[in-house]
């Protein structure tokens, strides 16, 4: 059989990139080619290789020389070529076409209903049109033809009703539905995401594009959901990730232009419906989304975490101008959503992507918790109630073995902490026995609690976190009852009348407190000390050496001068003795520091 020249050319031209691939897969495997060998005893004579075949074109390179690889990713040159000129061209081209017909409209050549007609016939031709770029390979340009052409159609059906007024909303509406479902269909068909990112954008836009200014919430809203449940099935059947967070942004643009322009109390109850139903669709999606392949990255965390945001705020505003323990109430139901969203078991390949997002509902829920306390309570009753979860979540945390529930129950001992510091005024009639003792109890117990388990444990965290909580323990003790101190001489002082020896009354009783205070600290002193020496704790013993030493410096540098004589003298002797009992039990070596410190030295010595 004859062979033309263009087929002897084409044969030759794959033998030569077989030949080069396979050079390509031996050098990339290290494979030696065989070593030619001559006749020998034994041996049959080597099989001379056919020759080689003759080109009768003009030469080209050795046919066992390996072509040079080509790039696999494009440089900048060739990325600033393929994509952005063809971006800039389509515009480019669709700016001239906007004049020419800008021009033909203003000079009547084309009436209203041609001019529709023109759009519509333009953008289903160019989206036709591209897809004969897409079979040669061009994919990139098809859809971005694709993008222009569905473009003008969405705008000429939006002309159709918004300008000339040629159909009504429904009929427009019904058109512009069609395109996006036929959208979808040719993105799911080709496999492209950009295509469905052009359908939901267009999707989200309907609205927009056939609004008549008159309130529609249900048709709106329904419409809406529609539209995000077919995203939602689009994603668990197709890795497009990006489909979500665009059908989440769309949601919430059309769901806050709406509640600008037309929410009223009356209609609570159904916006509250549909925005609950938003909020579960995308409380689901991050969970797709670790169905997906790997590299999920921070979306679904951000996702979640955007969600619940913007889900609270709407039922906030809606719910709080209403009844503020319906709030409080819905802000715990919202957060034992997310305690049941955490035991959802997506069946993730990425295991530490699936935990994390775990970690974000309970921390979301936890969160939840700490936001309706303030919602529900008021003034002291809040501080109170952060404690409270504060001791829930440690108990919690420590039988599951949850470091970061433990976060969680430091986090809202803080909160509490600074609350009762900074913020929170007492006015009691009682001593000892009222609101503010009981609030500073309650801190107090969760505070000792957290240095309890923190004893517990060997890490060098938790100790530290444990060291740090009984000082603050102590330091809340020592307040509350000098602000007790403070409470009862306040009383004295506005129970003197003003006729009878104001400045004697006063300063007497002036003179009592600060002697109150010296004898306080320096009996809370001693407690510490004997606690130390009890618990063999050097760290309460130092707590209370530098609490001996404070009262120290106040006796030698204010009460020396500001006293009374008597005061003066109690609180000399009295802190004498102190210092001299500390002093024996030191100087007793009850806890045996003397021989640590031998031994101590000892091991010194002869490590040197």
């Amino acid at each position: 059989m004859e062979i033309s020249q263009p087929e002897f050319d084409q044969l030759v031209r794959q033998i030569r990139e077989l030949t080069a691939r396979v050079h390509r897969l031996e050098t990339l495997l290290r494979v030696s080619p065989p070593a030619a060998e001559g006749p020998g005893p034994g041996r049959a004579e080597r099989v001379e290789p056919p020759p080689p075949i003759p080109s009768p074109a003009r030469p080209g390179p050795p046919a066992f020389v390996a072509a040079p690889p080509s790039k696999e990713h494009p440089d900048l040159e060739a990325r600033i070529g393929s994509h952005w000129l063809n971006r800039i061209g389509i515009a480019a081209v669709l700016i001239g076409v906007s004049y020419f017909l800008k021009y033909a409209f203003d000079n009547g050549w084309i009436g209203p209903a041609g001019r529709v007609t023109i759009g519509l016939i333009a953008g289903i031709a160019v989206v036709l049109w591209s897809e004969r770029f897409r079979t040669r390979g061009y994919k990139t340009f098809s859809y971005s033809l694709k993008a222009v052409g569905i473009g003008a159609m969405y705008l000429s059906l939006w002309a159709a009703f918004q300008l000339y007024h040629l159909i009504g909303s429904g009929p427009a509406f019904v058109c512009m539905l069609i395109a996006t479902a036929s959208t979808c269909a040719l993105a799911l068909s080709q496999d492209a995401e950009i295509l469905a990112v052009f359908a939901i954008t267009g999707g989200f836009s309907t609205p927009v594009l056939v609004s008549t200014g008159v309130n529609h919430e249900i048709a709106l809203f329904a419409y809406v959901a529609l539209l995000d449940f077919g995203i939602l099935a689009l994603a668990a059947f197709k890795p497009w990730r990006r489909l979500l967070w665009l059908g989440f942004v769309g949601t919430l643009i059309l769901y806050v232009a709406w509640d600008a322009e037309y929410y009223t109390r009356t209609e609570l109850q159904p916006t509250l419906i549909f925005a609950t139903l938003f909020f579960l669709v995308f409380a689901i999606a991050p969970l797709l989304m670790l169905r997906q392949e790997r590299g999920a990255g921070m979306m679904p965390l951000a996702l979640a975490f955007v969600n619940a945001a913007a889900y609270f705020l709407q039922a906030y505003a809606m719910i709080s101008e209403i009844s503020r323990t319906a709030m409080a109430w819905f802000s715990l139901a919202l957060a034992a959503v997310y305690l049941a969203l955490k035991h959802l078991r997506p069946r993730s390949s990425d295991k530490a992507a699936e935990a994390n997002l775990r970690l974000m509902h309970l921390a979301l829920a936890v969160g939840l918790i700490t936001v309706a306390i303030p919602i529900r309570l008021e003034a002291h009753w809040i501080t109170i109630g952060w404690f409270v979860e504060s001791a829930i979540l440690l108990w919690v945390g420590n039988r599951i073995k949850s470091d970061l529930l433990n976060v969680f129950a430091l986090s809202a001992l803080i909160l509490g902490v600074g609350r009762l510091l900074l913020y929170d005024n007492f006015y009691n009639t009682r001593l000892l026995l009222n609101l503010r003792m009981l609030v500073y109890a309650i801190a107090i117990g969760v505070l000792g609690l957290i240095a309890y388990h923190a004893s517990k444990r060997s890490d060098d965290l938790a100790r530290s976190v444990g060291r740090i909580a009984a000082v603050i323990l102590n330091i809340l003790a020592l307040r509350g009852l000098s602000l007790e101190v403070a409470d009862y001489y306040s009383k004295q002082m506005s129970a003197v009348r003003p006729g009878s020896w104001p400045v004697a009354n006063w300063s007497d009783i002036r003179i009592a407190r600060e002697f109150t205070y010296s004898a306080l600290w320096m009996g809370y002193g001693a407690m510490l000390m004997a606690i130390g020496f009890w618990r063999k704790s050097a760290f309460v013993r130092w707590q209370a050496l530098i609490l001996i030493a404070l009262t120290t410096v106040k006796v030698f540098a204010y009460d020396t001068s500001e006293l009374d004589r008597i005061y003066r003298i109690l609180s000399f002797v009295v802190l004498g003795v102190l210092l001299l009992a500390v002093s024996f039990a030191y100087q007793r070596d009850w806890l045996k520091l003397s021989a640590r410190k031998t031994y101590s030295d000892a091991g010194d010595a002869a490590q040197s």
